[in-house]
């Protein structure tokens, strides 16, 4: 179970400074997709880096002044579309559509110390908690529209290494935009005169909907009114507000390469399935049997007859016709839905899970994608989180990579742990996974036995690859 350890204080050594582009950029409003204007993304990522030893602050400005240059929106500031007053807008404004003022303004970027050695960070790395907030500066703003969209701070450790945080709008791009263009910070870094290996393309009109939108039918990942309450069959529970308003503590569970392969071994010889898919259904699985099965004491919102979903982003960028340009910056996903009763979820075996997802996948495509744009064309379509498992896949996009010239990361992850599910890269563990959830204090220990205990239940056994086989139901799964 996580430690609850804070971490001590951290100072700033000098006041929060803006940087700014190095050279002349374009001053003008960029519009945002449907996909990058929902609401459902209208937060920062926040992302922390590790790294043993430290770089030099001026050299980390100058190379974020050029990386600004070609990636000139994160240096403006969000507004509602015709808000040219420059204000950014007031609080009721996060209700209309947004753009990009490419004003130049600049990122902000803050330097702080802290009394703490990173191998000492690493000891409680596994389980964010509130203290981590600290290492990040928080700008006060009256609504999300007055946060800028980049914001980094660079924390010195007693042992001459570094924390590195940034929080990068969501609006304007996804998990593939953060990584190149951390990549691209970091290459300038280290090559200040060499070109960028990929240049940003930022022209959101690829993914503008075809006039006169036309999308009648329902979105399996969006609503627009809450669900029926005369639909006994499969009866909707609005976990998303449970899980809000219960006492959360962070599960974070490490999938080696050879646990994820003994996953997979569970569906052979009858499926074939990749390590996302069988990592997802595992998942999934256990996400819903530990809801539905609290302690005596607390209640759920889950119960066997429920329909729950698993939301996850699929990138769209190839599969599009045609394709999205190369180095598109945006929100280049949407979302994928399985959606099932808990009792056949829980109650079969891992193998019809994955089947889930992999139908979710293979509904994606350029038709899907289309519709998708249509819907978010209607301003009150909302991501449906009532009975939802919401993972993002932060593993396999090159996070943990990034090098600034000191060698790469010892440690990366998010800022904070949510009710969405990040599955994560592990620093110095290639095709490793780490999973990070935040659940009901109640049944936490209970998701975290259910995660790690098909490989116990086999080990136990003395069979490693599992008991594999359609028919094994609970007898294997169960703990």
């Amino acid at each position: 179970m996580p430690t609850t350890q804070e971490l001590p204080d951290c100072h700033l050594l000098k006041p929060p400074i803006l940087i700014t582009p190095s050279g002349p950029t374009p001053h003008h409003a960029l519009s945002l997709s449907n996909l990058d204007d929902q609401k459902f993304l209208r937060f920062s990522i926040k992302y922390l880096y590790l790294f043993r030893k430290s770089v030099p602050p001026e050299s980390l400005k100058a190379s974020l002044a050029k990386a600004l240059v070609d990636y000139y929106p994160l240096a403006g500031r969000l507004r509602s579309a015709g808000n040219t007053d420059g204000s950014g807008g007031g609080g009721g404004d996060v209700d209309q559509r947004l753009e990009v003022d490419c004003n130049g303004e600049g990122a902000v970027f803050a330097e702080a110390s802290m009394d703490i050695t990173g191998e000492e960070f690493l000891e409680l790395s596994w389980w964010p908690n509130r203290s981590w907030r600290k290492l990040l500066y928080k700008v006060e703003a009256h609504s999300f529209l007055g946060v800028p969209p980049l914001i980094v701070q660079v924390t010195n450790l007693r042992c001459g290494g570094m924390i590195l945080c940034t929080a990068i709008s969501h609006c304007l791009c996804d998990g593939i935009g953060t990584s190149q263009f951390l990549h691209a910070w970091a290459h300038l870094t280290t090559k200040p005169g060499a070109p960028l290996p990929v240049l940003p393309f930022h022209g959101r009109h690829v993914l503008r909907p075809r006039p006169p939108p036309h999308a009648s039918s329902p979105h399996p990942a969006y609503t627009r009114s809450l669900p029926s309450r005369n639909d006994k069959a499969a009866p909707h529970a609005d976990v998303h507000r449970y899980l809000q308003s219960q006492p959360l503590v962070p599960v974070s569970v490490t999938f080696s390469p050879s646990l994820i392969l003994r996953l997979k071994r569970r569906c052979v010889p009858s499926l074939k399935c990749t390590s996302f898919e069988a990592l997802a259904a595992h998942t999934w699985r256990s996400w819903a049997r530990s809801l539905a099965d609290p302690p005596a004491s607390a209640a759920s919102s889950l119960t066997p007859l429920h329909a729950v979903k698993l939301l996850f982003s699929v990138n769209v960028r190839d599969r599009v016709d045609p394709k999205l340009p190369h180095g598109y910056y945006g929100n280049g996903f949407v979302l994928g839905c399985a959606p099932a009763a808990v009792r056949d979820l829980v109650g079969s075996n891992l193998a019809s899970a994955v089947k889930l997802v992999q139908a979710a996948k293979s509904r994606v495509d350029g038709a899907y994608v289309r519709t998708t744009l249509e819907v978010l064309e209607d301003k009150a379509a909302k991501t449906d989180l009532a009975a939802s498992l919401v993972i993002s896949q932060w593993a396999n996009l090159g996070l943990e990579g990034i090098d600034f010239g000191e060698g790469r990361a010892a440690f990366m992850g998010p800022l904070t742990s949510d009710v969405y599910c990040l599955f994560l890269p592990v620093a110095e563990e290639p095709h490793a996974v780490r999973v990070l959830v935040s659940m009901p204090e109640c049944v936490a220990e209970k998701f975290e036995l259910y995660m790690k205990g098909f490989a116990e239940r086999e080990e136990e056994n003395g069979n490693g690859n599992g008991c594999g086989g359609e028919g094994d139901g609970l007898c294997c799964e169960d703990v």
